[in-house]
């Protein structure tokens, strides 16, 4: 794996925003290249535009952490994790789009952004991540490396943005447990 410089950081509110047209361009980039991200072509960066506001938003409102990979001045990746709010789950979080454009994959961004978010989300008393991805993607392959657990597929869940249904794959992952915790599998 060829070694790159990028910087990963999790964004405030305002860097969020900062980073609307470069975060606009790569889900662009990456719902035009196929993956099943809950939007529909055709698709251009600025269709992103209000969806990325209100992330910044929640960012801002602390419901939403948000990684960033930048490269040679650009934000070239992402990762959230959405903090779960109700009572009952204080310890949970969803993770969603782990994005990468096209023109940096294969560099190591994704473990970088995975490694960065989770160790946020366990700074902030999370031990349980989980996420859906479409069933047969490129993204599927990807989390069992990162020491995701895979739960099962539903069937016919989203559609991809071409049209066509995709089922969708459930994972979890077990974060910021104290050792004897985790050993256990608790």
């Amino acid at each position: 794996m060829q070694i790159v410089t990028a910087a990963i950081r999790i964004a405030d509110a305002e860097t969020a925003m900062a980073a609307i047209p470069d975060l606009c361009e790569v889900l662009s980039d990456c719902i035009n290249g196929g993956a099943s991200l809950g939007f529909m072509l055709p698709f251009k960066p600025e269709d992103s535009a209000d969806y990325w506001r209100g992330i910044a938003e929640q960012v801002g409102s602390g419901g939403i952490i948000l990684a960033l990979a930048e490269m040679e001045g650009r934000v070239v990746g992402t990762v959230q994790v959405g903090l779960a709010s109700k009572p009952n789950q204080p310890h949970r979080g969803d993770l969603m789009k782990l994005l990468v454009h096209r023109s940096a994959r294969g560099l190591g961004l994704s473990r970088l952004l995975m490694q960065a978010v989770e160790a946020e989300a366990a700074r902030r008393d999370r031990t349980l991540l989980v996420l859906d991805t479409a069933t047969g993607s490129e993204a599927e392959a990807i989390y069992p490396r990162f020491g995701w657990e895979r739960v099962g597929v539903i069937p016919d869940y989203a559609m991809w943005p071409d049209g066509g249904f995709c089922g969708t794959t459930l994972f979890y992952k077990r974060i910021g447990l104290p050792g004897s915790l985790q050993a256990a599998g608790m």
